[in-house]
């Protein structure tokens, strides 16, 4: 069982990660032919060297040989065409904008949490996770939140593994999504509203300006990047929780550690597993030759237990860790730039069911969905208690 298997990740790997850090940090998988990366260090040297190691050429490992004819994320994209991208729609997360957001973002929070019962199973995915983010990202589209779970459906057809979906369905909601993007961005442009989405398609610095395409490329990270990290940070970090009752004390006790506990349950849950980049010159990483056009996998999982930088307690959930310099945003020029909002989400999330429960336990099994790329969860059975 390796990291090409799903198998491996409905269950735990993080013992082979630490394997792979003591005895092969920089390893060759042969079956699909690329580097994994799984210390600190050398996936913080890829992230931040953009140059040597880039991302036009596929960012999954199901990317490898294939070409695109256009970029089909901004994330697909190296400087200096990267560095425009992001020139363009960072008005759109600005810390004012993500400010303005927090109220409703509260209210929705609320809403949800209002619906758990005390003592009574409740299974977190359906019930907060997966619409809390989703609603969330219909209002930064400035649509219906009723839509959601069209959303749903779309953003998982994206993702490698997350569904057992035939291929054909798959590629007729993405192709939907996309459709329906590109009509939001095209109406936006002709008459723009209070929305992050009009901030977007109207935003010309320079005189400069995303054409409906690439405003459309981008809505589709949006929606998809937007919606699946924060739905398994809030349902991996629970489950979490709830298996550590002393952690969730903690919490209760001292509400000052909520901002640091949403960066540990990042770290510890590292909702996006892994990124690939490919060398474009012959290179090294820790003695290691790297040939050009050699993919490399940053194995954000494993960095994120990496006893070098987290010390002897890597593998343990710690709700008041600081500093914690974990890679689940990524970093460099790719740094997440919804990383200021899918906070927000958390503590919001997190203080609504501090607020109203004393305790939390599991209440049944987890199921870990089979995806190399997201660290999914299906199912997360909790009670909670007041």
């Amino acid at each position: 069982m390796g990291l090409l298997d799903p198998a491996f990740y409905e269950g735990d790997p993080f013992p082979l990660y630490a394997r792979l850090r003591a005895e092969a940090p920089v390893a060759w998988n042969a079956a699909a032919g690329f580097w994994a990366l799984t210390t600190h260090r050398d996936v913080m040297a890829v992230a931040t060297d953009p140059a040597t190691f880039c991302s036009g050429q596929g960012i999954l490992v199901d990317e490898i040989g294939v070409e695109y004819p256009s970029p089909p994320t901004m994330m697909h994209t190296d400087p200096p065409a990267h560095t425009r991208y992001r020139r363009l729609v960072q008005p759109g997360f600005k810390p004012t904008v993500v400010a303005d957001l927090e109220p409703s973002v509260r209210r929705a929070a609320a809403a949800l949490v209002e619906l758990v019962e005390p003592a009574a199973t409740v299974d977190v995915v359906p019930a907060i996770a997966v619409p809390f983010p989703l609603q969330v990202i219909a209002q930064v589209l400035g649509v219906s939140g009723d839509d959601w779970e069209k959303f749903y459906e779309w953003s998982e057809a994206v993702i490698p593994g997350a569904t057992d979906w035939p291929a054909e369905r798959r590629a007729a909601l993405q192709a939907e999504m996309f459709d329906y993007l590109v009509a939001v961005a095209t109406e936006r442009r002709r008459d723009p509203r209070k929305d992050v989405v009009s901030t977007l398609a109207t935003a010309a610095p320079e005189g400069d300006q995303l054409s409906e395409a690439e405003l459309a490329m981008f809505l589709v990270q949006l929606l998809v990047a937007g919606n699946e990290t924060t739905r398994n940070l809030i349902s991996g970090g629970l489950a979490a929780l709830a298996e550590r009752p002393e952690e969730w004390a903690r919490l209760r006790a001292d509400r000052d550690l909520v901002p640091h506990a949403v960066e540990e349950l990042l770290r510890f849950t590292s909702p996006v597993i892994s990124f690939m980049r490919t060398a474009t010159v012959d290179t090294e990483l820790s003695g290691q030759a790297v040939a050009a056009g050699e993919p490399v996998l940053l194995v954000y999982a494993s960095a994120n237990r990496d006893e070098a930088v987290f010390g002897s307690t890597a593998e343990q959930l710690d709700v008041g860790r600081h500093p914690n310099p974990h890679l689940s945003f990524g970093f460099g020029v790719h740094f997440c730039l919804g990383a200021a909002l899918a906070r927000l989400e958390a503590r919001a999330v997190l203080d609504e069911l501090l607020d109203r429960f004393a305790a939390v336990e599991p209440a049944g099994e987890v199921v870990r969905a089979p995806s190399p790329v997201i660290a999914g969860v299906r199912a997360a059975p909790l009670r909670f208690f007041a």
